[in-house]
């Protein structure tokens, strides 16, 4: 039997929503990975870095800047004791200066997901996927990295069924 892990970097506190702040306490990842619950069986890993990044949207972008720039693999708080036994990886994050935070690669360079099927979504206010398909490719060798699912964030709350659309499509429900 297939097995399946959901795993996500998810940011609350002040965040971007159409040219206006707002503060939220569940991330718009985190929102998507909720309404996720409810369709399929899965294991659920939220990637937490042992810093987070400052509440501030406008601190927080230029701290995701400057990882970015510096190339960073900000330390995790924790991570699965392994990955071996799932066959699918749904991996979800917001879009940070065209990729995945930093952080979502601290996860995936601890692994080996050769032979995986990797799903990738993310969450944006107009940027899609960026280049973080290409990103997790080049960074998990072996692995299928599927088409990836942009989600306007500011509509994350009521994506279920492009959510469930997505899933049917790559074979998970």
């Amino acid at each position: 039997m297939s097995k399946t892990l959901i795993a996500f970097f998810s940011r609350a506190d002040e965040n971007y929503f159409g040219g206006a702040m707002r503060y939220v306490k569940v991330g718009n990842t985190e929102i998507v990975v909720n309404s996720m619950k409810d369709m399929l069986t899965a294991d659920i890993f939220k990637i937490e870095m042992k810093e987070p990044y400052s509440p501030g949207y406008m601190t927080c972008i230029d701290q995701a800047k400057k990882h970015l720039r510096s190339n960073a693999r900000p330390e995790l708080v924790s991570l699965p004791d392994r990955v071996d036994e799932y066959d699918t990886i749904i991996l979800g994050y917001p879009n940070y200066w065209g990729t995945m935070p930093m952080a979502v690669f601290t996860f995936l360079e601890a692994f080996d997901f050769s032979g995986k099927t990797i799903l990738p979504f993310c969450t944006n206010e107009g940027s899609g996927m960026g280049k973080s398909e290409k990103d997790i490719k080049n960074t998990c060798n072996g692995a299928n990295v599927a088409k990836g699912l942009a989600i306007r964030g500011s509509k994350a709350a009521g994506s279920e069924t492009d959510v469930k659309k997505w899933l049917a499509k790559n074979g998970v429900i």
